[in-house]
């Protein structure tokens, strides 16, 4: 399997318009790999695409991806959501009668399917793009999996029961995609010892340099996001061979150099962690 990380941003990207901060100046003016878009991976071998936020056309074009088999979505929340009409853009044939459209393989996992009805009008532009015949939209019952070209896909829920994370089995190879919503999951036995482990980076409640506060104690986001911390954490419950970090926020406040020093520390600490930035590829 071949990893490629479409956008490594979280629900607030880099650079945030209109913001003069040196983070956002410098993507601003520098590009990828400082810049970053919202939170996708496309999974070659399997040729899975997982979430597609707004910015999903121009990834997919960035990265020369002409042809999306199978969608997998991890949530209903926007910035994993929002992107839905590249279906309509990338499979619509508009100039030939009768058309001949592609169609990609939307998997929802059954929590999601169910939030798609109620939530941002998700479920009724699916169901528009299926009459149209770009997509076919599959639910999957809690427990089910896919295999597609030898790779099996294992959807199951984390702590926060609306939010799915995918287990990937070639052979014995086993790779986890967690893209976001942490907060209090404890791996249980049967996904750890991983050879790749992706998760979100959680929210810097204390500068990873300095240890200085950044975020209030008190502030309601640390009881509802986990935190850089909690999430070394799980990276050491997880017992994986490597550990990538994404979904990172703006507010954050760390460019990219300072995460590669970042990383470096926590390889010297005995953490084989590291941080994705759009156009990361990673074979496994």
């Amino acid at each position: 399997m071949r990893i490629e990380f479409l956008g490594s941003g979280g629900a607030i990207t880099t650079p945030r318009p209109g913001c003069q901060c040196p983070v956002c100046a410098e993507a601003r003016a520098r590009g990828v790999p400082y810049s970053r878009s919202g939170p996708s991976v496309f999974v070659h071998g399997p040729d899975v695409l997982i979430d597609t936020p707004e910015e999903a056309k121009a990834q997919l074009d960035r990265a020369g991806i002409a042809s999306v088999p199978a969608c997998l979505y991890s949530h209903w929340h926007p910035d994993h959501v929002a992107g839905l009409r590249v279906w309509e853009t990338l499979n619509a044939d508009w100039f030939h009668w009768p058309p001949a459209h592609r169609r990609t393989t939307i998997y929802l996992p059954q929590q999601v399917a169910d939030d798609f009805h109620h939530r941002l009008g998700a479920w009724d532009q699916l169901m528009y793009l299926q009459r149209f015949g770009v997509v076919e939209v599959i639910v999957l019952r809690d427990g089910e999996t896919v295999t597609r070209n030898g790779v099996t896909i294992r959807p199951f829920r984390v702590a926060q029961d609306f939010v799915y994370a995918f287990l990937f089995e070639e052979g014995a190879t086993r790779v986890l995609i967690a893209p976001d919503e942490l907060l209090g999951w404890q791996p249980p036995p049967d996904v750890c010892g991983l050879d790749l482990a992706v998760l979100p980076m959680g929210l810097a409640e204390f500068d990873p340099f300095t240890g200085e506060r950044l975020i209030p104690a008190d502030h309601p986001v640390l009881r509802q996001e986990a935190t850089f911390a909690q999430t070394l954490d799980i990276v050491r419950a997880l017992q994986a061979r490597r550990a990538i970090l994404t979904h990172i926020e703006e507010p954050v406040g760390l460019r990219h150099d300072d995460l590669e020093r970042l990383s470096a520390r926590l390889h010297d600490e005995g953490l084989p962690v590291t941080f994705a930035y759009d156009t990361l590829v990673v074979e496994v």
